[in-house]
């Protein structure tokens, strides 16, 4: 049989899977897949810092729903993109991190910049491996993308030992495309689904979670269907942190976001709720308003959660109508329901809608910088396939409350609060989606924190427009 360098063989296995770019700072623990992309059609994207590669491959899966791919060299290269896995975990973006290891001979003898990538990763990520010989980095890399797809989305980390990927290994890539499995939803929930609505006064639909995008799943089209039965039923729509792009802003269901800082109108329709749909939703901190909005175990509304995940199912909050099925399948057949608003609840979404509008235009602002001013000039000017990013500061209030994300736009930006995401994050979007406006918030302090992928974003041609505010202003 035919036998190739493990890099070699690698590199095969990225192209199966339809990879045609991925970031990365070089390092000498893994020269070799650098000599083999050199002679493959695969761009590798040289970023600064390996924070700033993670970052990118993070917006990269967030943005295209496949998964993003860094590859950054052993101990301080992975524990510099140790920040961008923990964003990718909490935003549920695929990614896809590969690290350079020591020799297999050489482990646990705390060798020169030797990890336990490991146990050094598992808390984070949805699974860190360690390749151990060249015949299994085929079968490795589709197990990476389909754990990294599959359920909830999430990062990988793959630790790839020198003398493996300089070995030779058996030739044959047979991998297909990743084909994600997604739980099918079961005869009957839906319509239980939508009798409870029928029953409620004071319903809210809470979206979120990653996996909206890409192969495999309906999507963005079920959530356009979603959102015209939210508005014909009377149900309100509250998006989790950071994810007010999957809902258009403009339809009259859409009321704000789950957000830190939570505007009082959608805490208040929330507490006044008397039924919570959550689609794709993880009940962290910030959707829940610090755990104080819901009753733990128990709410006192009725609770319909529906995750693609089991282990996201019963996790803080218990309800006998949680259902393990994929949110896009669940939200299409919601979309062909003809279920009409009660009085009662037209009286209630058109409420809580009017109280979501009066948020948008803020008070003039104190000193030489409005940016309610400026809001509202981006508001008008912003292509209708604009993309937005942002790290992380009270200057991300503006582009989290004060745009209206139409159905072609899109928010990239970090749930975990990671400074220094933004700038990253914009190169990407720009390298993925070239002919499209790409803005970027970034704070004085936040623009700084990665400011040398500029460099990045200059020698790729990929040069966003970045608004730097001030926050003492």
């Amino acid at each position: 049989m035919d036998t190739r360098r493990g890099a070699d063989i690698l590199v095969e296995a990225l192209l199966a899977q339809g990879v045609g770019t991925c970031f990365g700072v070089p390092g000498e623990s893994y020269l070799a897949v650098l000599d083999a992309l050199r002679d493959r059609d695969l761009r590798f994207v040289l970023a600064r810092h390996e924070s700033g590669a993670a970052f990118m491959a993070e917006a990269w899966g967030k943005l295209t729903g496949t998964p993003g791919v860094a590859f950054v060299t052993r101990g301080p290269g992975a524990t510099n993109a140790s920040i961008g896995v923990h964003t990718a975990r909490q935003n549920s973006s695929p990614l896809i991190l590969f690290v350079g290891q020591i020799e297999t001979g050489m482990r646990t003898r705390e060798a020169f910049q030797e990890i336990d990538y490991r146990a050094f990763f598992s808390p984070i990520a949805k699974w860190a491996t360690e390749i151990d010989h060249p015949d299994r980095i085929g079968e490795t890399v589709a197990r990476a993308f389909h754990s990294a797809l599959s359920g909830r989305p999430g990062p990988v980390v793959v630790a790839l030992p020198e003398d493996v990927l300089s070995g030779m290994g058996r030739a044959a890539i047979h991998a297909q495309p990743i084909a994600p499995a997604w739980p099918g939803v079961a005869p009957g929930d839906v319509a239980r689904a939508e009798a409870l609505i029928a029953a409620s006064e004071r319903p809210v639909a809470l979206i979120g979670g990653g996996g909206w995008d890409g192969t495999g799943r309906e999507g963005r089209p079920a959530l356009t269907a979603f959102t015209r039965f939210a508005e014909r039923a009377g149900l309100p729509i509250v998006t989790a942190f950071r994810a007010q792009d999957l809902i258009d802003n403009h339809a009259p269901a859409f009321i704000g976001d789950a957000g830190f800082g939570m505007s009082a109108h959608v805490r208040a329709t929330l507490d006044a709720s008397n039924l919570i749909l959550a689609l794709g939703v993880r009940f962290g901190e910030t959707a829940t308003d610090g755990y104080t909005l819901f009753e733990i175990p128990s709410p006192a509304q009725t609770l319909i959660h529906v995750h693609a995940s089991d282990g996201e199912l019963g996790k803080i909050y218990q309800t006998p109508h949680a259902h393990h099925a994929s949110p896009a399948l669940f939200a299409a057949g919601l979309g062909e329901s003809a279920l009409a608003a009660t009085p009662a609840r037209s009286a209630w979404a058109a409420q809580a809608r009017a109280a979501f509008e009066a948020t948008l235009s803020p008070p003039t602002q104190p000193g030489t910088l409005d940016m309610g001013a400026v809001m509202a000039h981006l508001r008008a000017v912003l292509p209708a396939d604009a993309i937005v990013t942002n790290g992380a500061g009270n200057f991300a209030v503006w582009p989290g409350r004060h745009i209206l994300y139409g159905p072609g736009q899109r928010l990239i930006a970090a749930q975990a609060g990671a400074m220094g995401s933004g700038l990253p994050a914009a190169i990407a979007a720009r390298l993925a989606e070239p002919a499209r406006r790409v803005v970027c918030f970034c704070g004085d302090g936040d623009f700084q924190m990665c400011l040398a992928e500029l460099g990045t974003a200059a020698q790729d041609g990929a040069a966003p427009i970045v608004l730097v505010i001030d926050n003492a202003s």
